[in-house]
């Protein structure tokens, strides 16, 4: 699916948002498991790519042993700000640098780690080969990525709610970048083509994601994610009205209190 520029604008109250209301929302069930998978393959020197603001790298800091180093990177730089702003419990190296172009040497990481981040990758075959090109023989890429929008409940009825209210010109971020790359052919033949020779394992897990509202997930989601940006360069309802009716829809599948919804991903593992 194609993608936009706003796609990967991750700025002004965004990064805020994103992690107080996003993260304990849908990823801190899937930094954990990382993090799991990341100690049993025992590292010495880690990196990982597309850290957001930070909830797998503090999940990292604390499954992994303290001599391990541990190096944290994303495109946008207040995404790291508010990363390095919580903290970690140890020591990590927090840099700017894009995935497409890794500022490291070859072969000088064990493991590359990266939380549904892939998806906003412009070309994934070549960040999967400068993920390949950082690792020594042997390493692994581990990364995870969210399974079609369908099966992630609270994702697919913001946009459907979304999409009523802007009939004209519906906001697709939801659907096109993190619920758009989930096929796994496609992600065993871009891997293939940046000269990963080991059969890509998958693992498909189901979690759940809670909120104490309907208005919790729609705030994270209308104003928390680039599809703020979306509603934002719409005309015909500002992003209150966008987040009510969003809120609204939520509420009439899910209930006026508590809500729970399914969440689905795929976590993809690779030897070099």
């Amino acid at each position: 699916m194609g993608g936009s520029a706003s796609d990967t604008l991750f700025a002004g109250s965004i990064p805020e948002l994103y992690d107080t209301c996003l993260v304990p929302l849908i990823f801190e069930p899937y930094a954990e498991d990382l993090a799991k998978r990341a100690a049993t393959l025992r590292p010495s020197r880690v990196l990982e790519t597309a850290a957001g603001t930070g909830v797998v790298t503090r999940a990292l800091a604390r499954a992994l042993p303290a001599p391990v180093e541990l190096l944290a990177t994303d495109l946008n730089q207040p995404m790291l700000d508010r990363a390095a702003a919580v903290g970690t419990q140890r020591p990590v190296t927090w840099q700017q640098a894009d995935a497409m172009q890794l500022p490291f040497a070859d072969a000088s990481f064990d493991l590359v780690v990266c939380q549904f981040g892939v998806m906003f990758f412009p070309d994934k075959v070549h960040a999967f080969s400068e993920a390949r090109r950082v690792l020594r023989p042997g390493g692994t890429l581990l990364f995870n990525v969210w399974d079609c929008i369908e099966e992630n409940q609270f994702a697919d009825v913001v946009t459907q709610a979304l999409g009523a209210l802007f009939p004209d010109d519906p906001p697709l971020f939801m659907a096109r970048t993190p619920h758009g790359y989930f096929d796994r052919i496609a992600i065993s033949r871009d891997l293939a083509g940046a000269g990963f020779n080991a059969i890509p394992g998958f693992e498909t897990r189901e979690a759940r994601s809670r909120a104490a509202s309907a208005r919790d997930p729609a705030i994270a989601y209308c104003q928390g994610t680039p599809l703020r940006n979306e509603i934002a360069a719409r005309a015909g309802a500002d992003l209150t009205a966008a987040t009510s009716a969003a809120a609204a829809a939520i509420a009439d599948r899910f209930g006026e209190g508590p809500v729970d919804g399914k969440i689905q991903a795929h976590i993809v593992t690779v030897v070099n």
